[in-house]
């Protein structure tokens, strides 16, 4: 019970969460050894009898420990069932332990569950083992076996018996003393041991939790006729008030604005009494806005992805341009130029040049994969075993491989929370790990799940349906969007990403030597240069279309695309759709040059001081010449390698002008270019939100209008729609 409060209110990785969990363990412990303590002198018609029943209960205790659990180890070590999962026999091996071990414990005169209790203490939880073995029998002690003790505790209880003010009187004061010793003596080590008040009481609410064991204490006290019915029945009255109060009180003594605000003053960020960042300088619009600008003339070095098993094709194929394609290419142009004398000028210009290279800062990628945490008591145990799921979990260890493979720094994460909190925790994820942009993939079957369905109702390789337009994923993304505050938002649409491929396959049997080792093969998969004898590597090539209209979402997508084309393999057209507000007087010519000047020069290193006039001169600017210094700006400032795969282009548009149909159209044009397995590399990049500009709205989903325009008409390419951050829209 403590453990789920605690998940819902997103304080179990915390350190009010930890502390409290970790003494609930310890004070449950100390709980049921009381029990059996108790119990036994109860049951005990003399003192020597129960010393005898304390010393036979301490040595099966020691029994199981030293002779039953190795002996269990070994017959699970024989049977793999660590890592494969317990199969029918290993189940029925469980369950048999601990009744023989409760049978054993109810004849010596201490309560069978006691013996339970200790066969749970011997399971082992490597691999999650634990876990798997409760994912197998919950279903039935949840249907059958747990609803049949609650009814049986509700017919022991009598409210008939509280018939008097007196009684009512002992109510009050057992509630009082049962929560108020637990909140003072909580609280009171708590502060003792350096945290603040209302960290130590938020401890003391959440140690007052009664719950599931407190029940079992108390039915077992009423069964070895310790409590008198009416005394069990006031008992489970402050048992009720005590676990109900817990969640409401937690949650207005330990809100999350007062969370964020406690850890940003532990970090010595900010001044407890007035909030403001401790060096005195104070966060107004204007500091936002030059942050953001600030921010749009450097590269992403962190983006944190969701994953989710039914998108991991894309999203691999999409990791692979983020990171480690440069240094790949390095090395394999090293290779080339020590293994073969005459290397074809088509290999040679693919790559990168080495100057341009070592300037080059990689990008990481930290990946979250969510869980939900259901009611099932297996979700809740896998709660508290999280950090062995991150290390062990499938998914997440393919990514970290993908990631060793492809030179890219990869990092991953599992979490178990919510479906309602998805949002939040990625958000929070972001913020952790100081992301600037968070990558969603879009789900395959158009809800939360990750399993793969053989139904056409969601959202098959890239088609959206109206179901799946407005379906619980869609939901989802929605919330991430509009909670996104201060975290660039992009989401993946994956369309078979990845699958084109240069190389022309031959089959016919080929005959090579390599390094004295005669090899015939049926097939060349990786292409084969026959004048130098090397084997070429089977190359990916991406062509990625770009509409930029010149809001926020539109830079903040430029920026991520010319950061993908640093890879040799990819190819970009970026076409500016100019409105009439930015047909004036100074348009200008988009081809790209090496010559090229800046449109204007950047201020490296300016004072505070000079920021306030530096954010008036940027908001005198007019819009309409913002979007163009901006795209002259990225034109001269691409390296010579890159600007020759990146088109730029020009575009009038009048007030009649088509965008959805134009950008439509001109995309099936630039991604339609190759006759095999068209369109299966290719990539739209967009902003989400235009409506700034007056062509439409953000849409009537989280695709946008463009983008979904783009889905309906069943373009054969995968889709990126970026939202910027909210500080810098507008501008």
């Amino acid at each position: 019970m403590l453990c789920r409060i605690l998940t819902e209110l997103k304080l179990l990785g915390t350190p009010v969460g930890i502390i409290v969990l970790s003494a609930g363990v310890g004070n449950d412990v100390v709980g049921w050894v009381l029990l059996a303590l108790c119990v036994a002198l109860v049951n005990a018609s003399s003192g020597v009898t129960a010393v005898w029943i304390l010393l036979t209960g301490l040595g099966y205790t020691l029994f199981l420990i030293f002779a039953v659990k190795p002996a269990f180890m070994y017959v699970l070590k024989r049977t793999r069932s660590l890592e494969e999962g317990p199969s029918q026999g290993i189940i029925a091996l469980t369950l048999m332990i601990a009744l023989t071990s409760s049978f054993f414990t109810g004849i010596i005169g201490i309560h069978p569950i006691f013996g339970a209790f200790l066969a749970g203490l011997i399971c082992p939880h490597e691999g999650g083992f634990a876990i798997k073995v409760t994912e197998k029998i919950e279903d039935l002690v949840s249907t059958t076996f747990l609803p049949l003790y609650f009814a049986l505790s509700g017919l022991s209880t009598n409210l008939g018996l509280l018939d008097s003010g007196l009684t009512w009187a002992y109510v009050i004061g057992v509630t009082c003393v049962a929560f108020f010793g637990k909140v003072i003596g909580a609280t009171g080590a708590a502060r003792a041991n350096g945290l603040v008040w209302r960290e130590s009481f938020t401890i003391g609410a959440l140690m007052s939790c009664k719950g599931l064991v407190e029940l079992i204490v108390l039915n077992i006290g009423l069964s070895a006729n310790i409590l008198s019915q009416r005394t069990f029945t006031i008992f489970v009255v402050m048992a009720l008030v005590t676990t109900f109060v817990t969640t409401p009180l937690t949650a207005a003594l330990y809100p999350p604005w007062y969370q964020k605000k406690l850890e940003a003053w532990k970090r010595g960020e900010i001044d407890w009494d007035t909030g403001k960042p401790s060096g005195g300088v104070e966060h107004d619009s204007a500091h936002d806005i030059i942050a953001v600008e600030k921010a749009e003339a450097h590269q992403f070095s962190k983006l944190l992805v969701y994953l989710r098993l039914d998108s991991m094709p894309g999203l691999l194929s999409l990791a692979a341009l983020l990171g480690g394609a440069n240094e790949r290419a390095s090395d394999d142009q090293a290779h080339s130029s020590t293994t073969s004398a005459t290397p074809s000028s088509s290999r040679a210009a693919s790559f990168s040049h080495p100057r341009h290279i070592k300037s080059t800062r990689l990008m990481s990628l930290h990946a979250v994969r969510l869980m939900p945490l259901t009611d099932r008591e297996s979700s809740v145990m896998s709660v508290t075993d999280v950090s062995s799921l991150s290390i062990l979990d499938p998914v997440v260890n393919t990514f970290r491989a993908f990631g060793r493979l492809h030179s890219v720094l990869v990092s991953g994460e599992v979490a178990i929370v919510p479906e309602t909190y998805y949002a939040d925790t990625l958000i929070s994820r972001a913020s952790d790990t100081n992301s600037s942009l968070i990558l969603l993939p879009w789900s395959e079957t158009g809800s939360m799940s990750e399993h793969q369905t053989l139904s056409t109702d969601g959202s098959r390789g890239g088609k959206l349906t109206p179901a799946a337009m407005a379906g619980q994923y869609a939901d989802f993304v929605q919330q991430v969007l509009s909670s996104s505050r201060e975290k660039h938002v992009a989401l993946f649409v994956n369309n078979g990403f990845g699958g084109d491929t240069t190389a022309t396959y031959r089959p016919r049997l080929l005959s090579r030597t390599i390094t004295g080792i005669s090899v015939v093969d049926d097939q060349e998969p990786h292409g084969y240069d026959n004048t130098s004898g090397v084997a070429l590597t089977r190359q990916h090539k991406h062509r990625i279309f770009v509409p930029y209209f010149g809001s926020h979402d539109d830079r903040v997508a430029v920026r991520f695309v010319l950061q993908l084309a640093r890879d040799p393999r990819v190819t970009v057209v970026l076409v500016h759709y100019k409105l009439p507000s930015q047909t004036e007087d100074n348009d200008m010519d988009l081809s790209l040059s090496p010559a090229a000047t800046p449109a204007s020069t950047h201020n490296n290193g300016s004072s505070n001081s000079t920021n306030k006039a530096n954010t008036t001169v940027t908001e005198s600017i007019p819009l309409h010449e913002r979007h163009v210094a901006f795209v002259q700006a990225m034109r001269s400032s691409l390296p010579t390698d890159i600007a020759e795969r990146v088109t730029l282009e020009t575009t009038l548009c009048d007030e009649s002008f088509n965008f959805e149909r134009e950008i439509v159209e001109r995309a099936r044009a630039e991604i339609g270019r190759r006759t095999q397995d068209a369109g299966a590399g290719d990539l739209v990049v967009l902003g989400r939100n235009e409506s700034s500009l007056h062509i439409h709205g953000g849409g009537d989903t989280c695709l946008g209008k463009i983008g979904t325009a783009l889905l309906r008409a069943n373009v054969e390419a995968s889709l990126l729609v970026v939202q910027a951050a909210a500080a810098g829209r507008g501008r």
